[in-house]
């Protein structure tokens, strides 16, 4: 049977999207290409909220977040690091053989800003990771908060990930000094996984200028470089672009500022839906995400069973928890082209599948 997604991404993409993939190809060395990848420049430069290109890159956001470790650490990289893919992070710098260290929260505990301070005051390191909003444990970190502390060390180049939040809150990127900001277009911009959307610095780009061993599919410089003239390094997914073209028009024709408030309210509504059951928010009170809901499974219900009727039985997919606290959770999403109208019909789906669903003992 056909199931519509409630997990924290890749969620739900309209018909009215998918139409606008399927536009005829064109050349990505064409004049035609140059059009598109302009036309879309101001809008996306808008969203994030910059003066600095946005590169698209043909990779899922891991692809661009491995790229700034390549390209902007020359001394040591501090990854914070508070839930599964903050630590992947530290795993992916490791990995691409950068000296790297760590401030390590619980999963579910925000970045705190202190402890940045007391890290970076050591003078160890050159460039910061952040994930604004964890996705695995639903906590979204005060970002404002922490790059006013990172702002304090100009030495340092910050690389926010901004996947699951991006397009569904105000992230206000050269306002904050955030020098490379991160997103995909599988969570809140509801397209199809696939394509990166990454804004880099100008210092950053200087940076990255000075460093070796760069690579060339995520060498920054190259995007910069290709983007002058309108295109993209290597062979895009073109149909992704014809996809985040028409996304950005459904986003104007709804308004920024209704499509914050969209996403804040039925966060919520989902919010409300788990108190009123009994459902306590895992992440620490205060930082629960506004694009998805990871709820504690204090009820101790069966997660699996739970899962599967509400998939063979309403049709709807959640998710039930992420790594080491699979099974101790579950995750909701609301972010996309969710409606009121289709989170209330997810809520009393729910509803119907918790009365069938055995507590464990």
């Amino acid at each position: 049977m056909s199931y519509k997604l409630f997990i924290p991404g890749p969620v739900a993409v309209s018909e009215k999207t998918l139409r606008a993939m399927t536009q005829p190809m064109i050349g990505h060395r064409s004049s035609d290409f140059v059009a598109l990848y302009q036309s879309i420049q101001p809008d996306l430069q808008a969203l994030f909220y910059t003066k600095d290109p946005v590169y698209l890159s043909t990779s899922s956001a891991w692809g661009m977040m491995e790229a700034a470790v390549r390209n902007v650490i020359k001394r040591k990289v501090l990854n914070c690091m508070n839930g599964a893919f903050s630590d992947k992070w530290n795993d992916v710098s490791l990995r691409c053989g950068k000296p790297a260290g760590s401030i390590k929260s619980e999963w579910g505990q925000p970045v705190d800003p202190e402890a940045v301070r007391r890290e970076l005051a050591t003078g160890q390191y050159d460039a910061i990771t952040i994930i604004h909003n964890e996705t695995s444990c639903g906590c979204m970190t005060d970002i404002a908060a922490v790059m006013a502390v990172v702002r304090e060390f100009p030495e340092v180049i910050s690389v926010v990930d901004t996947v699951s939040s991006f397009s569904a809150l105000p992230i206000k990127k050269d306002e904050l000094g955030i020098d490379i900001i991160v997103t995909g277009t599988q969570k809140a911009l509801a397209l199809p996984p696939g394509l990166s959307l990454c804004s880099v610095s100008k210092r950053a780009l200087a940076r990255a200028a000075t460093v070796t061993e760069r690579g060339y599919y995520f060498d920054l410089p190259e995007f910069q470089a290709n983007h002058e003239k309108g295109m993209t390094p290597s062979t895009p997914s073109i149909p992704h672009i014809y996809g985040l073209k028409s996304k950005i028009e459904d986003i104007k024709a709804e308004g920024v500022e209704n499509r914050y408030a969209r996403h804040a309210r039925l966060n919520q509504l989902v919010r409300q839906w788990g108190a009123a059951k009994g459902f306590k928010l895992f992440p620490k009170e205060g930082y629960g995400s506004v694009t998805l809901n990871c709820f504690a499974n204090t009820l101790n219900v069966d997660l699996p069973a739970l899962v599967k009727t509400l998939k063979s039985k309403h049709g709807f997919l959640i998710d039930g928890g992420y790594g080491k606290i699979k099974g101790k959770t579950f995750r909701i999403s609301n972010m996309g082209d969710e409606t009121d109208e289709t989170i209330g019909a997810l809520l009393r789906a729910l509803d119907s599948a918790l009365a069938e669903t055995p507590v464990l003992p």
